[in-house]
């Protein structure tokens, strides 16, 4: 089976939950906190992982206890760290997440390391990858990098699969032909639309439909509680609507990363088609909003065929 591999961010999640986000000149109490694992690059590894696909980080530490904090957690997982690089003066990244009650959350990331990582890191780390591989791509790693990826992943011959988060503020990493899978929410579809120059298009359906057109990808954006609109390469009409499973969130904070990272391991497995594989990340996604932490709430993939088997219309 094709494997999963991941070029992107490692960072150490501190976790602070909160009864209300301060304002502007406001102090807060917080009711407690936690240091985990995460990283946009590192949670959607061990979401491929635990989708079951054979999975690949590559990325950048700091030499310190949360670098260690993190690689741990991804041993654990069963992702392979043989290029992830120990950067030696650099901090690990650090995201400090601030969380409500009802799982809202507000996300601050300082990169530290994950800054260091260059096109050469990439190039190696990619040096494995075979024709039908997945490669996973964000964008808290430096654009220059992920459109390196982008490129050497496309000239082996593999699938390449961008999530657009943060939002970006350039279009170095969308150059059409580069991708093939785009996956973005709402307020990242929003930016990768202005970005390009997309005007005019008022519902997430007809969002989805022209960045399909425009890049000529496989274009997701997930919409929470409204699931998952989708739209072929092409931009070919109508929009694919997967509903999310309906549950009641605890932290929203990895939802996204479950989301991609299950959608590759289900790419990578060669879902019967792409409902089925939408189905199953969507499901997946919901679940982890169920649970606190980032790394720590990403369910596996026994839960997840449970959760879908439940569902009259499942296919899985």
């Amino acid at each position: 089976m094709p494997s999963v591999h991941v070029v992107g961010s490692l960072n150490a999640d501190q976790l602070l939950e909160v009864t209300a986000f301060p304002g502007a000149g406001e102090t807060v109490l917080g009711s407690g906190m936690r240091i985990t694992a995460g990283g946009k690059g590192g949670n959607q590894a061990v979401a491929a992982a635990r989708g079951g696909a054979r999975t690949a980080m590559v990325g950048a530490t700091g030499d310190d206890a949360h670098g260690r904090l993190v690689r741990d957690a991804l041993d654990g997982a069963g992702v392979c760290t043989a290029s992830v690089r120990t950067t030696a003066g650099a901090h690990t990244g650090l995201a400090v997440v601030l969380l409500e009650p009802g799982g809202d959350n507000r996300i601050i990331v300082t990169p530290g390391a994950n800054a260091s990582l260059t096109e050469a890191d990439a190039a190696a780390g990619l040096a494995a990858v075979e024709p039908g591989d997945i490669v996973l791509l964000q964008l808290e790693i430096p654009p220059t990098v992920v459109a390196h990826a982008a490129r050497t992943a496309r000239a082996r011959g593999a699938t390449v699969v961008l999530n657009a988060a943060p939002a970006p503020t350039d279009s170095r990493a969308l150059t059409p032909g580069d991708l093939d899978v785009l996956v973005v929410n709402d307020p990242e579809a929003h930016a990768v639309a202005r970005l390009l120059g997309l005007t005019g298009h008022t519902t997430p359906e007809e969002r989805v439909i022209a960045l399909a057109r425009a890049l000529d990808a496989l274009v997701v954006c997930t919409m929470g509680a409204d699931g998952a609109y989708a739209a072929p390469a092409g931009g070919r009409r109508p929009a694919l609507h997967v509903p999310a499973l309906p549950v009641v969130p605890v932290d929203t904070t990895a939802a996204g990363d479950t989301f991609t990272g299950y959608l590759a391991a289900a790419l990578a497995e060669g879902a019967d088609d792409l409902s089925t594989a939408l189905n199953r990340a969507a499901a997946a996604a919901a679940l982890a909003v169920t649970r606190s932490g980032a790394m720590a709430s990403i369910p596996a993939r026994r839960e997840v065929l449970r959760a879908r088997a439940s569902l009259p219309t499942a296919k899985d």
